[in-house]
């Protein structure tokens, strides 16, 4: 457990507050109060009579203060530091200060730079040098550094984007150490291992010197980091990792493009036992395409920062097979191997059923940045004249061989082909199937696996050339080709030297193939095809083929690139730049950031994808642990001095109103009496303390309100704050819950699909409470309620004829009975007996054409938790003639609604948003319509006839299909 960050400088002072006891009694006598006596000076002698003095006790308060006042003086006499620097190992000799430099510990940075700055203040104080090592920028020797000197270096470090192997500083610290026995360390460690130096334990063990070093590691919130985005076909995820498990933790990843826009944001939450987690965005794949950049809310590092390059966009693909379709077997037929391998990271098109050069030609309308021909043999000139201008343009053709491509004469290929192909048996064959032999260096699979399972009946053969080993990406044992590749302009041409199918190899059955074609789909660059390609290549009538092919750069330059806090920057002079294939972790000469021209960007993050976060073991250093202050270490003394200052001016002027000497800077009294005539000293003395507590009082730090608000005047204020629904209060608990559930689940839904943002429901007492205040009060009937009161009646009824509308909502439409001259049911009784004592205006139910069926959103009927009751408004006036029938009746809202099919009932949600009380009928959007029922009437109280305007009649009625 953490210890209180209070230290002292000078810790034996603190002895000084044993004397407080004897300076209690001390305090405790005063001398005696002064008499005023008016007498002639020649009645002096005859008037005073000798008598023995006593003292008097000083009032417990003054005490009090006095003695605070004496302990305030020995608190900053003591020297108090509030966060103290951690002691030192060594109080005599230098200081070796290693300070941890990499992204982990640019999340608290400032805190880090506080802390070493303290212990350098410490090293100043006691006259001794200070050797500042940083892991990042290590120096090539140890410099025995004056405490300015220190300082001013520590001011010019910065945490780099990467995290750096700390074998080189620990070397050099221990190279230090060895040399100053009577030196001491100090690690301000991040605490994180990248688990990427395997003599890491050994070299901490080598640094341990002879007095037990001091590590500073901990104290803040762990640093989090991103690592292992995948682009898949619901969505993008992105691991979210921290070194260690603990309390539970949240937080939100947000992606932006490459002009720094928001795309989205997606929430993350780590359980109390886990180190990682995961980020989903689901959005569109044509924006997840666009995600370039995906960061931690909130975490200020590189590390928190993953960098998204064509390589994570999920591309789409067309499919097109030059075999014939077999119905009978389609589970045997290219696609289908080719659709299961590219599902996981592509959205696959397959051509429909036709000529295979129809299918291309769409695919190229289509603008579709791979397209995947398997088994295809000749491919009419026109459209081979497309294909071919697509690849120079950007796109990646994938083939794949079979009995026609083996037959045709087709140079839209990698390398040229031999005519007819190699089979097991045949003239050109093996005596055994061959296996997988070797993966070019080169090439794109250079990181895979060599499988041991992959074995090849059949093949289509390559003419040796000088350029055959260089297009070669995967051979067989004897060293045949398996895939071979050539760039094409600006794409790639890639052919796959066996079927789609497992009729020539077992390829397609294997993972291997999987990755494969991933790594063949990353070439694709979706930004870089035209916009017309036939017209393009129509206009350009220039034969196309492999000597057109561009020479791909083989290293490209840093475009922008991260510091240690995550931000872009231009790239300094020493970032260097990358190989094309590069696919490694940021370094100091690769920081990671952007390479390569914009049309081309290669990506480059500080983790990898399978990258994790651990604690940092330090055990091997023996050494003693403290947790890193956020904030740097404060002197106390001057604060409590200050507070003592003022507790002694409030002493002074206590002595001044209790020796009444304030009584004496104001006008004199006439001979007549004394300045305290008519006082007791009882009295007098109450007086002055309450004087004193009001001196004291109007000092306090925190102002006390003046008076308490009255209960109607809380009321008035909250109810006028914002706009509120209310709900009348009818004494029964369950009721009034779902009336307040109800119009909480009202205001809410008002709040997603309006511009209404309303405040909490309130409930009110029509007895008592103000109901002008609110614009709508629905009032639930309860069959047993007694009828309020006529004054009460009285209030209501002018709250209606001022602007105010009542929902009365009997809740009883399935037992209503049905037909004229049928008996009320028991709670129309008795609104029917309560409305007889207002003043209510001919009623009618909501005609076709009322304003309440368009407010808001356009309605024939009006549920709510019920759907048979019928809803009843103030009449409209009859229509005059030549015009027709108004909205309304003049320019006012009904004062009353009258509905039996229980709307808080169907709009009542508990805290978590689930309804509360089961629908009748409940049909679908039964629940829906309620709530919009719920909006019109909110929307018709408050905007009154706005959508009676003949402005909108023509599109309403289009609408509704008039």
């Amino acid at each position: 457990m953490m210890g209180l960050p209070l230290a002292f400088s000078a810790p034996l002072i603190l002895t000084a507050f044993l004397a407080l006891p004897l300076l209690w009694f001390v305090l405790r006598v005063v001398p005696p109060k002064p008499r005023e006596i008016v007498f002639p000076p020649i009645r002096l002698l005859f008037d005073i009579k000798p008598k023995e003095e006593t003292a008097a006790r000083t009032p417990w308060w003054l005490t009090a203060l006095r003695l605070l006042l004496a302990a305030l003086v020995i608190f900053a006499a003591a020297g108090p530091i509030w966060n103290p620097p951690a002691a030192t190992p060594s109080a005599s000799g230098p200081m070796v200060l290693l300070l941890d430099q990499g992204w982990p510990a640019a999340a608290s940075w400032e805190a880090r730079k506080a802390a070493a700055a303290g212990f350098i203040d410490e090293a100043e104080s006691g006259g001794r040098g200070v050797a500042l090592i940083p892991t990042a920028d290590v120096p090539k020797d140890v410099t025995l550094l004056r405490p300015g000197q220190a300082r001013d270096k520590l001011r010019s470090l910065e945490p780099v984007p990467y995290a750096p192997p700390r074998k080189e500083a620990l070397a050099l610290a221990g190279r230090h150490l060895a040399a100053e026995p009577e030196a001491g360390l100090i690690f301000i460690s991040d605490g994180v291992d990248l688990k990427a130096d395997d003599t890491l334990a050994a070299d901490l063990a080598a640094l341990k010197p002879a007095h037990p070093p001091l590590v500073i590691s901990g104290g803040v919130d762990a640093p989090l980091a991103l690592a292992a985005p995948e682009n898949a076909a619901g969505a993008l995820t992105v691991k979210v990792l921290r070194p260690t498990a603990g309390t539970g933790r949240a937080g939100r990843v947000e992606a932006r493009d490459l002009k720094g826009l928001s795309l989205g944001e997606a929430n993350f939450a780590f359980a109390p036992d886990a180190t990682e987690t995961e980020a989903r965005f689901e959005l569109p794949v044509e924006m997840r395409n666009d995600i370039a950049r995906l960061e931690i809310v909130g975490q200020h590092s590189a590390g928190a920062v993953q960098l998204l390059d064509k390589r994570w966009r999920r591309r789409t693909v067309g499919v097109v097979s030059g075999a014939s379709t077999d119905t009978s077997q389609p589970l045997l037929a290219p696609t289908y191997y080719l659709s299961r391998a590219l599902g996981p990271f592509a959205d696959v098109r397959l051509a429909d059923s036709g000529a295979p050069a129809e299918a291309i030609n769409r695919f190229l309308d289509q603008r579709l940045p791979v397209i995947v021909l398997t088994d295809v043999g000749t491919v009419p000139p026109a459209t081979r004249t497309r294909l071919a201008r697509f690849v120079e343009d950007g796109g990646v053709l994938v083939r794949f061989a079979g009995p026609r491509l083996a037959n045709a004469q087709d140079d839209l290929l990698p390398v040229h082909l031999r005519r007819g192909g190699r089979v097991l048996g045949g003239s050109l064959s093996w005596e055994t199937p061959q296996a997988l032999g070797s993966l070019s260096p080169d090439g794109p699979f250079r990181d895979l696996a060599l499988p041991n399972d992959v074995v090849v009946t059949r093949q289509v053969l390559a003419e040796p050339d000088g350029a055959l080993g260089e297009r070669t990406w995967a051979a067989l044992k004897d060293g045949t080709p398996l895939v071979t590749g050539a760039r094409w302009g600006k794409g790639e041409i890639v052919l796959f030297h066996v079927t789609a199918d497992t009729s020539w190899s077992n390829l397609p059955l294997s993972g291997t193939f999987v990755e494969m074609l991933r790594r063949v789909l990353a070439l694709a660059d979706t930004n870089a095809l035209p916009a017309e390609p036939a017209a393009a290549n129509a206009a350009a009538g220039a034969p196309v083929g492999l000597a057109s092919a561009a020479p791909a750069p083989t290293v490209v330059p840093p475009s922008r690139v991260l510091d240690g806090f995550g931000t872009f920057h231009p790239p300094g002079a020493t970032s260097r730049p990358i190989p094309a294939n590069f696919s490694g972790r940021a370094s100091a000469d690769h920081p990671p950031g952007f390479y390569g021209p914009p049309d081309g960007l290669i990506a480059v993050n500080a983790l990898l994808p399978a990258d994790r976060l651990a604690p940092l073991d330090l055990s091997a250093l023996g050494a003693a642990v403290e947790p890193l202050r956020e904030n740097a270490p404060h002197d106390l003394r001057g604060p409590i001095l200050i507070a003592a200052m003022v507790l002694l001016l409030l002493d002074a002027l206590a002595v001044l109103m209790l020796g009444r000497g304030l009584s004496r800077l104001g006008p004199r009294q006439g001979a007549g009496g004394s300045a305290g005539a008519g006082k007791t000293p009882a009295k007098a003395g109450t007086a002055a303390l309450l004087a004193f507590l009001a001196a004291f009082g109007s000092l306090a730090l925190v102002a006390q309100p003046s008076r308490v608000l009255a209960a109607d005047e809380d009321f008035a204020l909250k109810a006028t704050s914002q706009t509120r629904l209310a709900y009348v209060l009818t004494g029964d608990a369950e009721t009034d819950e779902i009336s307040r559930a109800g119009l909480e689940g009202l205001t809410n839904f008002l709040s997603a699909r309006t511009a209404l943002q309303a405040g909490p429901t309130m409930g009110v007492d029509i007895a008592k409470d103000e109901l002008a205040f609110f614009p709508l009060l629905y009032w639930p009937i309860l069959p047993n309620a007694p009828v309020p009161p006529a004054a009460v009646l009285a209030r209501v009824d002018a709250y209606m004829k001022q602007g105010g509308t009542v929902i009365f909502d009997t809740r009883d439409a399935l037992e209503s009975p049905q037909g004229p001259g049928a008996p009320l049911s028991p709670a129309a009784a008795r609104l029917r007996e309560l409305l007889s004592g207002l003043d209510i205006p001919e009623l009618e139910p909501v005609p076709r054409d009322h304003v309440l069926t368009k407010a808001f959103y356009l309605l024939k009927e009006f549920p709510g938790r019920f759907t048979g009751g019928t809803t009843w408004v103030e009449a409209l006036p009859p229509a005059q003639e030549g015009e027709d029938r108004p909205a309304r009746a003049g320019d006012g809202v009904s004062p009353v609604i009258i509905t039996s099919n229980d709307l808080a009932g169907a709009w009542a949600v508990g805290p978590d948003g689930d309804p509360l009380l089961p629908l009748t009928p409940g049909e679908p959007r039964q629940r829906e319509f309620a709530f919009r029922t719920g909006a019109n009437i909110a929307m018709y109280v408050l905007t009154g006839n706005y959508k009676a305007d003949q402005v909108h009649v023509p599109a309403l009625l289009e609408r509704l299909g008039q």
